[in-house]
C-alpha cells in the first residue's frame, strides 16, 4: 500500500479515537508528501517518500535539541513523540553488521585505500544500501575507521 494512502488511513482511524497527539504529526507528514507531488509534478516514489521523510526526521532532532537547549523539556518531549511516529512509517535500519558489510564490499569494489578518496567508499556503500534508513554521519564515521 503506498504510504500515502497508508497515512489517510492512521488519520481517519485517529481522528475516530481523539488521538489528537497522533494526529498533527500525521497531517503534517501527509502535506510534506502533497507538496512533493504537487510541486515537483509527479508522483511519489519510494525514494522521494524516504528523502522526505529522513528530512522530517532531521528537522524534529535539530527541534528538540534546540527545545532541550532552551530549557522547554514539555516541547521536546512533543518533537520526539512526532519523531518516533515519523520513524515508525520509514523502513528499518540496517544493522552494524550490515553497515560493515557494505562498506567492506564497497572498499573491494572501488579499491580505495586513501582517506582522500572517501567520497566514492561513501557513495558505493549508500548504493548498497538503498532503501534503507541510513545515517550519514554514522556511515562517514565507520568508512573514516576502516581506511585510517
Amino acid at each position: 500500500m503506498p504510504l500515502l494512502e497508508q497515512i489517510q488511513k492512521d488519520m481517519v482511524a485517529a481522528m475516530k479515537a481523539r488521538e489528537e497527539a497522533r494526529l498533527d504529526p500525521l497531517r503534517m507528514i501527509k502535506t510534506a508528501l502533497q507538496r512533493y507531488t504537487i510541486d515537483a509534478m509527479k508522483p511519489l516514489d519510494e525514494a522521494a517518500e524516504l528523502q522526505i521523510l529522513t528530512t522530517l526526521v532531521k528537522q524534529h532532532r535539530e527541534s528538540a535539541d534546540m527545545f532541550r537547549k532552551g530549557n522547554r523539556p514539555e516541547l521536546a518531549e512533543k518533537e520526539e513523540a512526532e519523531l518516533a511516529l515519523i520513524e515508525s512509517y520509514m523502513p528499518s535500519a540496517p544493522t552494524a553488521e550490515e553497515i560493515d558489510a557494505a562498506i567492506t564490499a564497497a572498499l573491494a569494489e572501488t579499491g580505495v585505500t586513501s582517506l582522500k578518496q572517501m567520497g566514492v567508499v561513501m557513495k558505493a556503500a549508500q548504493a548498497k544500501l538503498a532503501g534503507r534508513r541510513v545515517d550519514g554521519k554514522a556511515l562517514s564515521e565507520s568508512v573514516r575507521s576502516k581506511l585510517s
